[in-house]
C-alpha cells in the first residue's frame, strides 16, 4: 500500500478560535477524520453550536472557554486536558487601516492576539506532548498568504503572519527531536464571516479575484482538509514548512 489514508482515531486534537470560521471548519474535519476535538473559544454559544455540529458527524468534542490573551486562564484550563496530540493553533484577526492610520491600540491587539497568544499556546501544548514522550505531535499554525506576501492596508497583519511562519520554522527544527512536528498553513481569503464582511466592499473583491489566477477564493474545506493532512502520519516528512492554499497568488 502507497496511499496513506487521513486517520486520526485516537488522537486528542486542540482547536483554538474554534466557535467560528476556519477554527469550526477545521474542529467538525478533524472530527470527521476520527480525533477528539479539544474546542477553544471564548464564546460558549459558539461551543455549543459547535458541539452539536460534531455531533451530527458522531465526533466526540470537549469544549474549554477561554480567551488565549488570558494566559493566567489559559495555564489552567489547558493544565486540565492530559493529552494533547495535534494543536491547530488559530486564533487570530485582522483590522485592515492604512499604514500612517494605524492606530496603536489595533497594532498592540493583533499583536498579542495573533503572535503572543498563539506563541503561549504553542508553549503551553509542546510543554504536555513532551510529556507524552511515547506520542508523537503535530502543530499546525494558521497562518495566511500575508505571511509570504505584502498587501496595501494590511501591514500589522503581514507582521504578525510573518513571524507566525518564523515561529513554525523555529519549533520546526528544534522540536524535530523530540518527535513534534511544525507546520503552518497559509490561505489566501477564504469564504468566512470576516470575509465576507470584507467583500461588501465591491472594489476590494474584484481587486481580490483579480490576483488570485484560479480565479476563486478558498473554501472552509479547502483549509480544514490540510490541516488534517498535516495532523496525520501521512505528512510524517513535513515539518517547518508552510502549505500555502492561495490559487497562485504568490506564485506571481
Amino acid at each position: 500500500m502507497y496511499l496513506q489514508k487521513i486517520n486520526l482515531k485516537k488522537k486528542y486534537a486542540l482547536v483554538t478560535g474554534a466557535g467560528k470560521g476556519l477554527g469550526r471548519a477545521c474542529s467538525i474535519a478533524l472530527a470527521e477524520a476520527g480525533a477528539t476535538v479539544i474546542a477553544l473559544s471564548r464564546t460558549q454559544s459558539d461551543l455549543n453550536k459547535l458541539e452539536k455540529d460534531i455531533n451530527k458527524v458522531k465526533g466526540k468534542i470537549i469544549k474549554i472557554q477561554c480567551d488565549v490573551m488570558n494566559y493566567q486562564d489559559l495555564r489552567e484550563k489547558l493544565n486540565k486536558i492530559k493529552i494533547i496530540d495535534i494543536l491547530v493553533n488559530n486564533a487570530g484577526t485582522n483590522i485592515p487601516e492604512p499604514f500612517e492610520k494605524i492606530k496603536q491600540s489595533s497594532m498592540n491587539y493583533l499583536v498579542d492576539l495573533n503572535l503572543k497568544a498563539a506563541f503561549n499556546v504553542a508553549q503551553l501544548v509542546v510543554k504536555k506532548m513532551i510529556k507524552n514522550k511515547k506520542r508523537s505531535g503535530s502543530i499546525i499554525n494558521m497562518s495566511s498568504q500575508l505571511g509570504h506576501v505584502g498587501m496595501i492596508g494590511r501591514n500589522v497583519y503581514n507582521m504578525t503572519k510573518f513571524g507566525i511562519e518564523g515561529l513554525t520554522k523555529g519549533m520546526g527544527v528544534e522540536l524535530a527531536k523530540k518527535n513534534i512536528r511544525v507546520n503552518s498553513v497559509a490561505p489566501t481569503f477564504v469564504e468566512t464571516p470576516m470575509v465576507k464582511r470584507f467583500f461588501k466592499n465591491n472594489k476590494f473583491k474584484k481587486l481580490v479575484l483579480e490576483k488570485i489566477p484560479v480565479g476563486k477564493v478558498a473554501t472552509e474545506s479547502d483549509v480544514a482538509t490540510t490541516v488534517c493532512f498535516l495532523a496525520s502520519s501521512a505528512s510524517s516528512m513535513i515539518t517547518g514548512t508552510s502549505i500555502i492554499i492561495d490559487g497562485g497568488w504568490t506564485a506571481q
